[in-house]
């Protein structure tokens, strides 16, 4: 099975992407073996997401400095991070999450893990996302549904 998780914050702009993203797929159609889940910004909810997935994709937005609605795609192993000492669940993200996932699951870890982000045009408070980053989107849920054996957009 399949576990893909948006991460992100509804009320901050683009920063709700990753959970855009889980609402787009489910409109697509979610191919057999793929189990969505909207992270939001607790990274414990998406550490016990991961549960029996063979395959985790991540999906989230950074603030690079690079051209807004580019999609960035990284093995979760090069951005996990280990959880630091005396960290709080406010402070506790999904990068956070992958470590802890691997820690606690050990050989029932997925196999795969994928980290998608997506470059932000706007971050302030308001909900909503910006064209740029609702169209990256979509190039984002096609790409998945491909490659996930699902049906594709037309759009």
């Amino acid at each position: 099975m399949t576990v893909i998780i948006g991460c992100g914050n509804l009320l901050r702009s683009d920063d709700g992407a990753g959970p855009m993203l889980i609402r787009k797929l489910w409109e697509l159609g979610v191919p057999p073996g793929v189990r969505l889940a909207d992270g939001g910004t607790a990274g414990m909810d998406v550490a016990f997401q991961i549960g029996d997935a063979e395959e985790l994709i991540l999906v989230d937005v950074c603030e690079t400095g690079a051209e807004p609605g580019t999609i960035y795609e990284l093995p979760g192993e090069e951005v996990e991070t280990p959880p630091l000492k005396d960290v709080n669940l406010h402070d506790f993200r999904w990068d956070n999450a992958i470590a802890l996932g691997r820690w606690l699951l050990k050989s029932r870890f997925p196999k795969k893990v994928t980290v998608f982000l997506i470059e932000a045009e706007n971050l302030s408070h308001g909900f909503g996302l910006s064209s740029t980053v609702e169209a990256a989107i979509e190039r984002l849920a096609n790409e998945l549904l491909q490659r996930l054996g699902g049906i594709v957009s037309e759009t």
